[in-house]
């Protein structure tokens, strides 16, 4: 199956949470806080939104920061993704 996002959504697979701290303790399950960076899996095509003009600002592939409590969890085939709307990514990672 496949997720393909309309308007202005975005599908994100959440990059996995560290299982240890910079200076090496070992994190248990619950003490985890889920990483707000992801990697966009699918865009949607913009256009009219709300009877606003949108330009999608992000592709397939780039890694991107969104806001904490921003969209919808979605399980689809053993795998977990996020559905957002553009304007709730505030950042793309860049290398």
């Amino acid at each position: 199956m496949k997720l393909v996002p309309l308007g202005d959504k975005v599908v994100l697979s959440q990059l996995v949470a560290e299982e240890t701290t910079k200076s090496g303790i070992v994190l248990p399950g619950q003490a985890k806080e889920k990483p707000q960076q992801a990697e966009v899996v699918a865009v949607g095509p913009g256009g009219m939104v709300d009877g606003k003009e949108v330009t999608m600002q992000v592709k397939v592939g780039d890694r991107v920061i969104y806001s904490k409590y921003a969209g919808t969890e979605v399980k689809l085939d053993d795998e977990e993704f996020i559905i957002v709307k553009q304007g709730d990514i505030v950042a793309i990672v860049e290398d």
